[in-house]
């Protein structure tokens, strides 16, 4: 694991400099930063869409009544795409880039989602068999009534 965070924290900022001093000798300096500067605002832009599209769809979903999960770790995905876009550089754009081709979050998704399943529980999710207000109770479960009290109402019993 903190060979994986050196990498991430080390290593990638480097080659980032590497390619960006790179590209800088072959073309100027100015069209290099130009790119990156149009890289970062076109992918915020893009960005901020996509997280908008995901947002609607999360939103259909718990209308529907059915658990958002894929539309979270999608939403997730964009969010990293946005993160990774504002950032200087190019290798971080493409993989920001790619992350918002649907297509490819969608892989991106599913591949997430087989390395973490089974990792988490679900509680409590979906319409269960008490009108739509989550699961079945388990045997541990206790059933509550209760009423809201009022401490400005006179009429509220203390």
């Amino acid at each position: 694991m903190l060979a994986r965070l050196a990498l991430l924290f080390v290593a990638v900022p480097l080659v980032e400099l590497a390619l960006l001093v790179w590209i800088g000798k072959r073309v100027g300096l100015a069209p290099t930063v130009a790119l990156v500067v149009v890289t970062g605002v076109l992918g915020a832009a893009l960005a901020r869409r996509a997280g908008l599209a995901a947002w609607t769809r999360f939103r259909a979903a718990l209308a529907a009544g059915r658990p958002p999960h894929r539309e979270i770790v999608e939403g997730l995905l964009v969010l990293v795409a946005g993160a990774v876009l504002l950032t200087p550089g190019l290798l971080t754009d493409v993989a920001g880039f790619l992350l918002l081709v649907p297509a490819v979050r969608l892989r991106v998704a599913r591949w997430i989602g087989r390395r973490v399943t089974g990792r988490f529980v679900l509680v409590g999710g979906g319409a269960g068999p008490r009108g739509g207000r989550g699961a079945a109770p388990s045997a541990d479960a206790v059933d509550v009534d209760y009423t809201v009290l009022d401490d400005d109402d006179p009429r509220s019993p203390r």
